[in-house]
This record gives structure tokens, sequence and C-alpha cells, in this order.
């Protein structure tokens, strides 16, 4: 492989890396975890959620759907990056300065039933989340 070769293989993958940079950076709501459509479906409410772990069920208020991106890392100012948006499947990464890091997907079964695998970690700890969360009332 000559220089020539080598400083159009960079070229090429510079412009590359700029033009994805520019495309996220003009998509800021789907950088931030909005606009996903299939979240904002879903009954608002009083949810439960129950582990496949047994651990002890949790019980969250549904406004927006976004509440389920970051089980684990309830703290505002974490930075959100979406994977996936789908008509019945989203996946959210997410990062939250001094807290850790997760990668939640959610698939949708009903507009009150869905499944969620959450891991990452959380106070300098792994975690792993599996489970289904239901709407089971009003709050």
């Amino acid at each position: 492989m000559n220089l020539i070769s080598i400083s159009r293989m960079r070229a090429f993958a510079l412009g590359s890396l700029a033009a994805g940079a520019a495309l996220w950076l003009a998509a800021p709501g789907l950088a931030q975890g909005k606009g996903l459509a299939m979240l904002g479906a879903l009954t608002k409410g009083e949810w439960t959620i129950k582990q496949r772990d047994g651990a002890p069920d949790r019980k969250i208020c549904l406004r927006s759907g976004a509440e389920l991106i970051q089980i684990m890392h309830q703290e505002n100012g974490c930075n959100q990056f979406v994977v996936e948006d789908g008509a019945a499947r989203v996946t959210v990464q997410y990062t939250c300065p001094g807290n850790g890091y997760g990668r939640t997907s959610i698939r949708r079964e009903t507009g009150a039933l869905v499944q969620i695998e959450s891991q990452g970690i959380h106070d300098g700890m792994p975690f792993q989340l599996v489970a289904e969360a239901r709407r089971t009332g009003s709050c």
C-alpha cells in the first residue's frame, strides 16, 4: 500500500466520522431520548415492575414512558443515545456522569405491558435487570 492510498483511506474515514457526527448533532431529539413514539403510546398511570430474579416489585408513575429507560439511574443529567426506535421495541444507551451507565431495551407487548432488559454500572457495581412492567392503576 502506498502513501497516497493511506491518505485517501484516512480522508474517507475522517469524512465518514464527520458526517456521522453531523447527523447525530442534527437530530438532538433522538440523541436525548426524545421522539420515542412507542414509549409515548404506553398507557399512563401506575406501573409495577416485576424482576425475573425475584427482587421486590417496584412501582413507578408512568407519565411519558421515558421513566422505563433509566430504572437503575433515577437521577437527572444523564446523556442518552437512541440505538433503536421501532414501533414495538426501543433501545437506549445512556451515561450518567459520576454514577455509571446503562443500556436498556424495552419491548412492547400491549399499551399496558412491556418487557425490559437493562444492564450497566450503577454506583460502581455492575447490574443486570430483566423484568416485566405492567400498568396496575392510576397515580
